[in-house]
């Protein structure tokens, strides 16, 4: 859906962890684990991830799922979280049990089931306004 007077556009996705955020995302075509990330800095550290050498730090995270076991899982997010340098927010597409139970521990807004045509229309740097209570993400006109 088009705003017609600011130009953005909104839409649709489904509550995980409730919340609001608005920041630039990045999107990873990889799977993310985020005790692969530097917690002092929020940069991908994982040799060979398409994100290696970016940081998460304060972004809308975009990615495919987590992966990872459960402590390593939820003690990097967690780590990340108490450095300052946690996602603003998560967009997945397929959510798991480690994830979906950080991100309501930690309070980050997490959805998924996205309308497919939000992937038409993103890509790594557009500012995001999420709003997972409301079930909606806004893009934002540059």
């Amino acid at each position: 859906m088009v705003n017609a007077v600011n130009n953005s556009k909104e839409f649709s996705c489904h509550k995980i962890s409730g919340g609001r955020a608005e920041a630039p995302c990045i999107i990873s075509p990889d799977d993310i684990c985020f005790y692969l990330c530097d917690p002092k800095t929020g940069i991908v550290l994982e040799e060979g991830h398409a994100l290696k050498g970016r940081s998460l730090a304060d972004k809308i995270v975009i990615f495919p799922s987590g992966k990872g076991s459960s402590v390593v899982q939820t003690d990097g997010l967690f780590q990340l979280a108490m450095n300052g340098n946690a996602p603003k927010a998560i967009i997945v597409q397929y959510p798991d049990t480690v994830l979906v139970a950080s991100c309501i521990i930690l309070d980050i807004p997490m959805v998924d089931r996205v309308d497919p045509a939000f992937y038409h229309w993103i890509e790594s740097g557009v500012t995001l306004h999420l709003d997972a209570d409301r079930e909606r993400i806004r893009v934002m006109a540059p």
